[in-house]
């Protein structure tokens, strides 16, 4: 008898049930999927499991905030009141024959600022080629916007009279295959330490050290940014970056004529120290439609915490550890769909195998735990490097435990393994990370700069910054209590917000962690405070606290990038991509009704 084949669940036609708008803080689109009212992602298909999956792992914060149904039910209800105004809003706008400019500007800031692309939404799919063309079209020239936008923010004029800046920079291919160099800058100015994308420069040509060095060196002369005060470059270990003779930070070196505090980001490095995997039975699952969808079935029908496994992908750095966790928690229902598709797998009964799969799993825990303290904004060099440390030593403890483990226990767990493992993995933290190690009391200043030789900072790439003058400075303010204290209370501020991340991060509360004051900030505020008597003090402290620890951002923005320029949105403009960019990850306000004001329109409209 022919086994009947279970449907597709596009066949299944599921209907949004109106109950999740209350239970989960859903509401359905015009094709009748499940969004999400409070961060507008969309369900793909009508699931009670993901759709309450989605509110419990990433709403917490929202549930809890909401304890009680009379308060969840009106936190929900003008969630749905602005979710609609909204969509008339837009759908007003984009049905009018001649928009007018600030109604442009205004739609298309809403959707890049939420970090959609122009298709999101099915009142935006029907529209996005109308949405791309009249972006800016309202205008005569479509750079006097990004001209406009530039100079209320006046984010060159903040860099440039900043004490210090840094940069950091990367590359990654849009969707038609142009090469994107995103040049981000770090500085401080009376607002405290600011992050911002300087632009996004597209590559038609080749990517080698030399284009990138003559395209960021253009760029910044071009924006009349002054290099003079360019402390220190952010890269990934790329050999077009970091290459020692061709290498894009070299280059630079060489066309400023002077040296530059040089450092590769620290979240790749970390990802680097780990690139051993099991074998690959995770992908084998997975790149078989039938089988794939099969396995998903299975989970469903058990009822399993998971709806599916992830594939692995290397260039994800929590890639690795997702994946394993996941296997090994779907493990006995993995070796149940194996068994019945005819794929033997003897690893998979092997104690031994089992052992280092569960090591594994372990350790990449860790490993992601440290990824994500590594990551977001507000950390400083300093407290990056400080986790890296922190990890070494954990490793040790890892490995001695292991080690007593395998003189005492039986010869079922290869404990000698385990600690062979960590040992290797250990010197690859400690052959890595050479740039920062060796800064470590220079990225020590801002924090404690009393309790540091002035012998050992490194001052030669900061310009404004006198080292004798430096040293006179820090003689001077050692025995006056008003100041010293200054550092005291900054160190016990800082603890404090160590103490109340840990246990957020313990309780699972992402969001409420966000709130927390950034170290960097507060390390500016105190800094601040000090007299400019202090002024070569000052300036150090500034330009150590420009440094990008990582190209963390860069990441973001390439994010963002894919988003904004996807392929249903295909056809946008170079110029265009970059003033979405910028209107995406900038922290300043532009005046969109003064731009608007000054501009001419078009006579056609």
């Amino acid at each position: 008898m022919k086994k009947s084949q279970k449907r597709k669940v596009s066949e299944e036609n599921r209907e949004f049930n109106s109950a999740w708008t209350y239970l989960f803080a859903f509401t359905a689109n015009d094709a009748g999927l499940p969004v999400c009212l409070i961060c507008g992602e969309r369900i793909s298909n009508n699931k009670k499991c993901n759709v309450e999956r989605h509110f419990q792992n990433k709403h917490l914060a929202f549930a809890e905030k909401y304890p009680t149904e009379d308060e969840r039910k009106k936190a929900i209800s003008e969630l749905l009141r602005k979710a609609e105004e909204s969509k008339l809003s837009f759908k007003k706008w984009i049905s009018s024959p001649q928009p007018t400019s600030t109604a442009s500007c205004v739609a298309a800031l809403e959707i890049v600022k939420r970090g959609k692309p122009f298709t999101d939404g099915e009142y935006l799919k029907e529209s996005f080629i109308k949405i791309s063309e009249h972006l800016f079209s309202d205008f005569k020239n479509k750079g006097e916007i990004v001209q406009k936008i530039r100079e209320i923010r006046k984010q060159i004029d903040d860099i440039n009279s900043a004490q210090a800046f840094s940069i950091a920079c990367d590359e990654s291919s849009d969707v038609n295959d142009v090469e994107q160099t995103a040049l981000l800058c770090r500085y401080v100015n009376c607002d405290g330490p600011q992050e911002e994308l300087i632009e996004l420069i597209p590559l038609k040509g080749q990517t080698r050290g030399q284009d990138i060095c003559e395209a960021v060196v253009s760029c910044l002369d071009a924006k009349g940014i002054n290099t003079t005060h360019l402390v220190s470059v952010s890269t990934d270990g790329a050999p077009s970056m970091r290459g020692a003779q061709k290498g894009f930070v070299n280059l630079l070196q060489k066309s400023l004529d002077r040296e530059l505090m040089a450092f590769h980001c620290i979240l790749h490095q970390e990802a680097l120290c780990a690139q051993t995997f099991p074998p690959n039975i995770v992908n084998k699952i997975i790149a078989n439609g039938l089988s794939h969808r099969q396995f998903c079935s299975l989970l469903e029908e058990v009822d399993n915490a998971y709806s599916d496994l992830l594939l692995h992908n290397k260039v994800r750095w929590l890639s690795r550890g997702e994946v394993l966790k996941r296997f090994a928690t779907c493990l006995e229902h993995v070796k149940t769909f194996l068994e019945s598709k005819g794929f033997h797998y003897p690893e998979l009964e092997d104690l031994d195998w089992l052992g280092k799969f569960y090591f594994m799993v372990d350790m990449t825990s860790h490993l992601n735990t440290l990824n994500k303290n590594l990551q977001g904004k507000g950390s400083t060099a300093l407290q990056m490097l400080e986790n890296v440390l922190a990890f070494e030593r954990k490793m040790t403890v890892f490995a001695r435990d292991a080690q007593k483990q395998f003189k005492e226990a039986n010869n079922e767990i290869n404990y000698e393994y385990f600690h062979r493992a960590i040992i290797a993995m250990q010197a690859a933290f400690g052959e890595r990370f050479s740039d920062f190690r060796k800064e470590k009391h220079t990225l020590s200043f801002p924090v404690t700069p009393l309790d540091i030789d002035p012998s050992l900072l490194n001052t030669v790439a900061f310009t404004r910054v006198s080292k004798p003058d430096l040293e006179i400075e820090l003689a001077d303010i050692a025995d006056k209590d008003l100041w010293v204290n200054k550092f005291k209370t900054l160190t016990a501020d800082l603890e404090e917000v160590a103490r109340q991340k840990a246990t957020l991060a313990k309780e699972h509360k992402w969001n409420d962690m966000e709130k927390l004051p950034h170290p960097d900030k507060l390390v500016f505020e105190t800094w601040s405070a000090i007299p400019d008597t202090y002024i070569n003090m000052k300036n150090y402290a500034f330009g150590v606290l420009s440094i990008f620890g990582s190209t963390y951002l860069c990441e973001q923005v390439f994010s963002s990038m894919n988003f904004i320029k996807s392929k249903h949105c295909s056809r946008l403009k170079d110029e265009s991509l970059q003033s979405c960019m910028k209107i995406k990850v900038t922290s300043y306000s532009p005046d969109i009704g003064k731009v608007c004001s000054e501009l001419q329109t078009q006579k056609s409209h």
